[in-house]
């Protein structure tokens, strides 16, 4: 709409025009529809940010793979696999082993000894981290045609060549031994195909489309391929940046399923003859009805998760010293045979001149038949990564939930709670990734979840930024002077929740001070009491704070506090009872320091106990006060009980006591222990009251021992049955000498023993004083 079209939207707009300058009219419809753009822009745009980040992550682009890649990489690097000992040894080709026994290639009858003796030693399974695609050249025969013919030569001629041939001579030790050999699998079509001992199962559909493929290969020469008891590929895929995080357990040239080394090593070491292959969907395995490739193979009796193309995903370790035998060692005479006995030995080489050298997420040149050892001892162990088929879709749901609740609470809350949703979301999907890694060897990304999470935060905190803050700085400056810090932040983020005046609500109430403090007080001046008191309010106050409570008054050595006003707090009891145990595990550390204090100035310590006392129930909160001054505070009977409730701690010997609403209302969030029922002074109605004593699950072992002996004290005390009632509280005095509860039962007990109560007695304490 433009200018002129408001002359036939607006009445009498000619009227208007005479009051009001037509470029001021100009200037405010222009500011308003700037004002419209502003807010078409601060409700749109967030949703658009968050779909097509949405379908980026699904469409799962180079750039987006890799940064997973690299935030799980440091996932190892933080918490990499212990290494724990299992059958599984590299036999390394290493420079010591090249310097002592000749350099490499061997001849085939030197690997022939090395089979033997690695056979002799006790190995389950022999797998070479090689291939043996040439024939020996030492072989008498084709060394023959390179020597001079000389008139000697042609003497011993016949004799040399009825020498064996060293290749059928590694064959003969093959058919001996449990030896897999390797071959390299290739991109370039030779119609060559691995010979494979393994059959394959199938479970669900067929996995072929899913394997990853190869069109030839180079293998072993037949003599050794026919006599080996496996044959698998040792080819070693990277990731886009060159990291071999992923290791396929199986390969496919043309149509023929290949296993890799290390599934065949593993075949073999168990005598097994069989690889199944098992796909998502198919029994057993959950996918959400959706066909997502391989979930699982099969080697003899081992489960192996992988990813939708067989690949075993790799969980490394540090180098392990226990891992590795040089060759030279296993040739040696003295070698210790038990080393190798029942392992599955994989033959390799760490030695530089080789370049057998692998990228790792915890090393840029790892050997590469380190990669074959530790696939095998994850295998073994037991030990996985999994990236479940379903983590895809899972984390894109989770992005459109999170990112929907953070646009939709931004609106509502603003900048302020706004960064903390996001931090916490953020945070929130670390923490879930983490332990997701730790405990269940799950990868799921937290950083693209996250990202996202927080551009749509910062987007929508400038847009409303300007709107909001001069709001905000009113309310933070009209009621700061006399709320809590924590909520007058809250509210001047949001002060729509403000309700001004009276209102009736059900809250929790906290009354604490300081047992004795007339007689500590004896020990100071007037500055070293204030200063003193200041000490012991501070951490007080904060720990109340940081449990959502508002203090409200200070009076002398007492702090008042209360929870669920002026903001609601579902979870008002438990965080009440938080805070009061809270306070007493830090009024220990603050005794610690006060009486090494003392001791340096060698004054006497006089230890600090405070006694709280907490109640759940129904006041009138609000603005109170006259015109001139006012404070937001509560009044009702049941603020008044839980100040009662902290003066008859003394009379239990307690420290902390709670009302049964309290109690009930913090729903099992912490362990208590009941103390019995009581009649305060000026109440008629007696309430059941309680000694809260820690943290659900947090209960010392000693307690968990003697609370139910203690419940059925009381229990028996309640019934009249006294002297059962004493032997019982007698027995938990002899685990806590000084548990005041019991012996405020042992000894009221003990006159009831004396002096029975009458017919009418009704198990009531009645507190004589506040």
């Amino acid at each position: 709409m433009g200018l002129r079209d408001l002359e036939t939207t607006i009445p009498d707009f000619s009227k208007l025009k005479k009051v009001v300058p037509l470029a001021q009219l100009r200037s405010r419809w222009e500011a308003r529809q700037r004002g419209a753009l502003s807010r078409w822009l601060y409700i749109v745009v967030p949703w658009v940010i968050l779909l097509v980040c949405a379908g980026a992550r699904l469409a799962q682009p180079p750039a987006i793979e890799e940064l997973q890649n690299r935030f799980f990489d440091h996932y190892q690097r933080l918490r990499p696999r212990p290494y724990e000992e299992a059958p599984v040894r590299i036999v390394d080709l290493d420079d010591e082993t090249l310097k002592r026994l000749g350099q490499w290639p061997w001849p085939r009858t030197l690997v022939a000894r090395l089979v033997e003796r690695l056979t002799q030693s006790g190995a389950s399974a022999v797998a070479f981290d090689i291939v043996f695609a040439e024939p020996d050249r030492t072989t008498a025969s084709r060394m023959l045609p390179l020597w001079p013919q000389t008139q000697g030569l042609r003497a011993v001629r016949s004799a040399l060549l009825a020498l064996p041939d060293h290749d059928r001579l590694l064959g003969q030790e093959l058919s001996r031994s449990p030896v897999v050999l390797g071959a390299v699998l290739t991109a370039e079509s030779n119609a060559s195909v691995p010979v494979v001992k393994a059959a394959f199962g199938f479970s669900g559909e067929d996995p072929a489309p899913y394997v990853i493929p190869f069109d030839g290969a180079v293998k072993n020469l037949p003599v050794l391929e026919e006599t080996a008891a496996g044959s698998g590929a040792f080819n070693s895929i990277t990731d886009s940046d060159g990291i071999i995080r992923r290791v396929p357990l199986v390969f496919r040239v043309g149509e023929t399923l290949v296993p890799s080394l290390a599934a065949e090593a593993l075949r073999v070491a168990q005598g097994a003859s069989t690889i199944g292959i098992k796909t998502a969907g198919s029994s057993g395995e959950a996918s959400f009805g959706a066909r997502t490739g391989i979930a699982r193979i099969k080697i003899g009796k081992l489960s192996v998760p992988t990813d939708e193309n067989g690949r075993l995903l790799l969980y490394y370790t540090r180098p392990a010293s226990g891992r590795t035998i040089p060759v030279w060692e296993v040739m040696d005479k003295g070698f210790d045979r038990s080393r190798l006995d029942g392992c599955i030995a994989v033959v390799g080489t760490s030695a530089a001149g080789l370049k057998d050298q692998r990228a790792t997420p915890l090393s840029p040149m790892a050997p590469g038949v380190e990669v074959h050892a530790q696939a095998l001892e994850q295998m073994l162990l037991g030990r996985f990564l999994e990236r479940p088929d379903w983590a895809d879709g899972a984390e894109v749901v989770y992005l459109v939930v999170l990112g929907s609740l953070l646009i939709l609470l931004l609106y509502k809350f603003g900048a302020g709670w706004g960064l903390l949703i996001a931090g916490s979301a953020a945070v929130g999907a670390g923490v879930l990734s983490w332990l997701a890694f730790t405990r269940l060897g799950w990868l799921l990304d937290a950083v693209y979840p996250a990202a996202v999470i927080l551009v749509i935060h910062a987007f929508v905190t400038v847009m409303s930024y300007l709107r909001s803050e001069g709001e905000r700085r009113r309310v933070r400056g009209a009621f700061s002077r006399y709320m809590s810090p924590v909520l007058a932040e809250q509210l001047a983020a949001h002060p729509e929740r403000l309700k001004l005046g009276g209102e009736s609500k059900v809250m929790t109430f906290h009354f604490c001070d300081i047992a004795g403090f007339s007689t500590i007080s004896e020990f100071y001046d007037p500055q070293g009491l204030i200063q003193f008191l200041n000490g012991f309010l501070t951490p007080m106050t904060e720990i109340i704070l940081e449990n959502h409570g508002t203090v409200d008054k200070y009076i002398g050595d007492c702090i008042m506090a209360y929870w669920n006003a002026p903001l609601d707090d579902p979870d008002h009891a438990q965080h009440a009872l938080f805070a009061a145990l809270g306070m007493h595990a830090a009024l220990r550390g603050l005794n610690e320091e006060r009486k090494a204090a003392a001791e340096a100035a060698g004054a006497k310590f006089v230890p600090v106990r405070i006694r709280t006392g907490l109640n759940t129930g129904s006041c009138i909160v609000g603005n109170m006060g006259s015109e001139h001054r006012f404070d937001y505070s509560v009044i009702g009977d049941d603020v008044n009980l839980a100040s009662r409730l902290e003066g008859a701690n003394k009379f239990f010997g307690t420290d902390i006591m709670a009302s049964e609403t309290t109690i009930q209302h913090a729903s099992g969030a912490v362990e208590a222990r009941e103390l019995g029922r009581v009649r305060v002074v000026g109440k008629a109605v007696p309430i059941r009251v309680y000694q809260p004593l820690a943290r659900k699950g947090a209960l010392p072992e000693d307690w968990k021992k003697a609370l139910p002996r203690y419940e059925e004290g009381v229990a028996l005390y309640n019934g009249r049955q006294f002297e059962r009632s004493l032997a019982a509280f007698r027995e938990v005095l002899a685990v806590f000498p000084e548990d005041g509860p019991s012996f405020f039962y042992a000894k009221t007990i003990a006159e009831h023993i004396k002096e029975p109560p009458p017919a009418d007695w009704d198990g009531v304490f009645n507190l004589s004083s506040k």
